[in-house]
């Protein structure tokens, strides 16, 4: 790591994804918003997808994102690397290519050294140059603490396209990393964690989902999200809303971060967790031997977390086969299935 002049974790009390607004008081934000009308539009604000998505030609469809959220760890550096990863998953989330991107940064020089506002841009190009995109420029304003991300836009093959909304029936949900980043960072405030364990949570949020989007595309995946601040429910339960659905998430099998179960299981529970769950609520069946701590690792928010999508039976062991031959997802797993629509639309098992 670089050298801290600044622990940028200090500075904020909810940092990265958990810092988004509740779930349920955006979509009644959104709900009020006027629907965009146009014929090339793929996907817009109505099924809660990842990112935008205007179609150009017929080779071409545009994919338009942004994300950026305050200090998600101590080190300048590697917030940039993080925030610069998360902003681009959403590209990845749906099949695309990052192809340019414009920094956000939010920065208060009479508060902190312009040391650390470099090293964020830092960590941020160096991930864009990783994904292969390129950053075109961005836009600075004063303000403490500090927030980074980027506006990012991608390419993809309209008939490549995967949306949140193609789930089918006897699909089966892979997620592609394992929870408990929320639960980590929490903590890591609290001097919990081992420092192994918060080391590779670190590794993790940095890692892009170029991979396992390219495993996607590959077996022609059509529909996947990517985990972030609502958590696994929040963002499964905006794919079963999307695609008229209902899904069954056996908890038994979620991959966990190294010490997340501990943690959780000892009470150490953001409050995202918390207000994701509150979210979910009205929608889930929980069944009764479900193990609490299990559920809240569920409703954990995630930042720069990995891919949920929904795999048709007869590919899941290729599926899996070719996410682990690529070497950094190991913990890439079957965690559930696709149902018809029923009464609730997630079933916690």
């Amino acid at each position: 790591m670089h050298d801290q002049k600044i622990d940028l974790l200090k500075t904020v009390e909810y940092g990265g994804c958990s810092a988004k607004l509740p779930p349920g008081e955006l979509a009644g934000i959104l709900s009020k918003l006027p629907q965009m009308q146009h014929p090339n539009i793929m996907v817009d604000i109505d099924t809660h997808d990842d990112a935008g998505v205007y179609k150009l030609n017929d080779e071409t469809a545009i994919i338009f994102t942004t994300d950026f959220f305050p200090p998600i760890c101590s080190d300048p550096f590697e917030f940039g690397e993080i925030a610069a990863a998360n902003a681009l998953s959403d590209v990845y989330a749906m099949g695309g290519t990052p192809l340019l991107a414009l920094n956000l940064l939010m920065f208060s020089s009479a508060q902190m050294p312009l040391s650390a506002f470099e090293q964020i841009l830092q960590g941020g190009h160096q991930k864009m140059n990783e994904a292969g995109a390129l950053v075109m420029g961005g836009h600075t304003i004063e303000d403490h603490p500090p927030k980074y991300g980027l506006a990012v836009v991608g390419t993809v093959h309209p008939k490549k396209l995967i949306t949140n909304a193609a789930a089918k029936p006897g699909d089966v949900l892979i997620l592609t990393k394992p929870l408990g980043i929320g639960v980590l960072v929490a903590a890591q405030r609290l001097k919990m964690v081992r420092e192994e364990a918060y080391l590779k949570g670190l590794e993790q949020m940095k890692l892009l989902n170029k991979a396992g989007a390219e495993v996607m595309t590959k077996h022609g995946i059509a529909c996947a999200t990517d985990v972030t601040g609502f958590g696994l429910l929040g963002h499964a339960l905006k794919m079963a809303e999307a695609s008229k659905v209902s899904m069954a998430i056996r908890t038994r099998d979620l991959p966990l971060i190294e010490q997340a179960g501990q943690l959780a299981n000892d009470g150490c529970l953001p409050g995202a967790a918390f207000r994701n769950l509150d979210f979910v609520q009205p929608s889930l069946h929980v069944n009764k031997l479900v193990e609490p701590h299990l559920k809240m690792l569920a409703s954990d928010a995630q930042t720069s977390g990995g891919l949920l999508f929904c795999v048709p039976p007869e590919k899941v062991d290729a599926v899996l086969h070719d996410l682990k031959v690529t070497g950094v997802h190991p913990q890439s797993a079957v965690i559930g299935e696709v149902l018809p629509k029923t009464r609730k639309s997630i079933y916690l098992e």
